[in-house]
């Protein structure tokens, strides 16, 4: 019986969310343990109301490690169960534990989805599914905010924290128009624009003919859980990869991600209702093209076909629609 675990896990929002099946697996399997978990600050709302959670220790990233000491100092005084160090750090190798589950990444010519590799890696069964929780109160002001007895919801997520991942914005707003027209899937669907703050100018222009009482703003929260707790309420979530497009693969709702020069073998949405498009030009082609000054990044997601993405949304938007990729 596991009753201290002690779960590192990423700074990133996406590779966070991912890491949930792992958190999710433990809690099965052990549910009168406690967790502590370590994270970077940004994914930590995620995990602040998950149940059995002993302690939160956010990783602020410190000058020459300074975070890992910190965290050593932390957790190093007590012996723990269970120690699942997701970022194989020296910290889970000197504290004392009874169990050590450290995960060290694949070979890119072996890689496969992240989910996968953890099961692999850390010899867990498969597969394993990412999962988010929540509390009552998030649950009643996403309500508020989404308002799903109004009618579908459109999510999408235009911006990146990186220009070179993103999709054309033209290209969502015909999107959009597409999905949302009277003879489409969801016909005069309510939009909701999803983004980090910092994000907000250009993914505002996905709005740009979406009538005003039809937008629904979740740029201006920067707590990734309460979006979380919004996009579970969307009929259809399609954006570019990021943590937001991970976040609703893991609370269940079909999602479409587009892909580029980031690597859809290992960060694809996870989960029964996802699809995923992806440029046919190779990333590691889009990456050489940049480097070499023949494209800026702005051109690299250009050859990712608006009938693909169209296809794909359809797919996942009817009722036998599989877990599987369009190229």
């Amino acid at each position: 019986m596991a009753e201290n675990i002690l779960f590192i896990t990423s700074n990133r929002l996406g590779d966070a969310v991912l890491s949930t099946a792992v958190l999710a697996h433990l809690l099965d399997e052990y549910p009168g343990s406690q967790v502590t978990i370590a994270c970077g600050p940004l994914p930590a709302p995620l995990f602040a109301t998950m149940p059995n959670l002993r302690a939160l220790i956010p990783m602020p990233k410190r000058k020459r490690g300074g975070h890992w000491w910190r965290l050593w100092r932390d957790v190093v005084h007590e012996r723990w169960d269970i120690v699942v160090d997701l970022r194989d750090s020296v910290v889970s190798r000197l504290i004392r534990a009874n169990r050590r589950m450290i995960f060290r990444a694949l070979p890119d010519e072996l890689r496969r989805h992240k989910v996968d590799q953890f099961a692999e890696r850390l010899k867990l069964p498969a597969p394993l599914m990412p999962r988010l929780w929540f509390s009552e109160e998030q649950i009643s002001a996403a309500r508020e905010q989404m308002r799903p007895d109004d009618g579908p919801i459109l999510a999408v997520g235009p911006a990146a924290n990186w220009a070179g991942k993103e999709w054309p914005m033209d290209r969502y707003q015909a999107l959009i128009d597409h999905l949302t027209a009277a003879d489409g899937p969801l016909p005069n669907a309510r939009v909701a624009v999803s983004a980090a703050p910092n994000e907000r100018e250009q993914a505002i222009a996905a709005w740009d003919r979406v009538p005003k009482e039809r937008q629904i703003d979740l740029m201006r929260n920067t707590d990734p859980a309460f979006a979380a707790a919004c996009l579970a309420h969307v009929s259809l979530y399609v954006g570019n990869d990021s943590g937001l497009m991970h976040i609703a693969a893991a609370v269940g709702v079909p999602t479409v991600g587009l892909f580029g020069p980031s690597d859809d073998r290992i960060y694809a949405p996870y989960g029964p209702k996802t699809q995923w498009v992806r440029s046919p030009v190779p990333k590691t082609e889009l990456i050489r093209a940049v480097d070499a000054g023949e494209r800026p990044l702005t051109s690299l997601m250009d050859e990712i076909d608006m009938e693909a993405v169209k296809a794909a949304c359809h797919r996942i938007l009817e009722p036998a629609a599989d877990h599987q990729a369009a190229s």
